[in-house]
């Protein structure tokens, strides 16, 4: 009886060291500093993958962790959810509209006067203001990318979902890229013919791209494991956001009421595709 409590006390003792030491990591990694602002892209190849619920999640881990402000950035003007999900009460400018507005001589006060204040030292630039048909096109987003980017350290993009147009542009000019997809048989095979088209892109493309694989639903029954060990062979990382009730619910998404694996898995997606965007391949 005593060998076996003492069994137990050293393997609860070496897992909580592993835990905490997991979390140092990811932490030192959220927190490097950075030259450049990065640019964290977030698209799927369709609707209800989860790909908003991911950018707001990981915006959120960067506003946490890093002491610059970040930039979440919606271009996905189809009226994208990402507003709701980061509990916006009001929606000013749009992302096509501050294109032409912001000039190189104007300070992060001039700046953030157009966009709508988050909570963590975070700003959001919505696609439109709750109405159909805002158009968003590449050359206006390319603009709009090129006058924000020095003013934040980290600027997390939600893109609408492939093959758009603003979406291959956005894939194309982003230091890190993430691309979500529902825990599915279908959404397993669609993202792979994707990733398939993405290794005939530059390089850099898929060396930066990390998968997402999201449960929407509880006990799938998919082997997540062997999903992601095929996925790999087309060179990109995969992680899983497991299914979590607060997030299945909709509506804004609240940290505090996330399971706490969601919150370890969040972060760990966050660190992973800043890692990633600070190489150069």
């Amino acid at each position: 009886m005593a060998r076996a409590v003492r069994a137990v006390r050293r393997s609860l003792s070496s897992s909580a060291a592993r835990e905490v030491a997991e979390v140092t990591h990811t932490a030192a990694v959220l927190q490097q500093p950075v030259t450049t602002g990065r640019q964290i892209a977030v698209t799927s190849i369709r609707g209800g993958s989860g790909k908003s619920t991911v950018a707001a999640l990981l915006g959120t881990a960067y506003a946490h962790y890093r002491q610059d402000p970040v930039l979440f950035l919606e271009a996905d003007p189809a009226l994208g959810s990402l507003p709701l999900r980061l509990g916006a009460q009001m929606r000013r400018w749009t992302t096509s509209e501050i294109a032409d507005i912001v000039k190189p001589d104007m300070s992060l006060l001039d700046v953030t006067g157009y966009l709508v204040q988050l909570p963590n030292n975070a700003w959001l630039l919505p696609a439109s203001k709750g109405e159909i048909g805002v158009m968003l096109d590449s050359r206006a987003y390319e603009r709009a990318v090129v006058a924000l980017r020095r003013y934040f350290g980290v600027m997390v993009v939600d893109c609408e979902t492939l093959p758009a147009e603003v979406a291959r542009v956005a894939l194309a000019a982003s230091h890190g890229r993430v691309l979500t997809a529902p825990a599915t048989p279908e959404g397993v095979t669609s993202t792979y013919s994707v990733l398939q088209w993405m290794q005939r892109l530059p390089r850099q493309v898929i060396a930066n791209t990390v998968v997402v694989l999201t449960e929407l639903v509880p006990h799938q029954g998919l082997d997540l494991d062997q999903v992601a060990r095929q996925l790999k062979t087309a060179g990109v990382s995969v992680q899983v956001l497991p299914y979590d009730r607060h997030l299945a619910a909709g509506g804004p998404v609240r940290t505090e009421f996330l399971a706490a694996s969601t919150r370890e898995a969040a972060a760990r997606i966050a660190a992973e595709v800043f890692q990633l965007s600070q190489k150069r391949h």
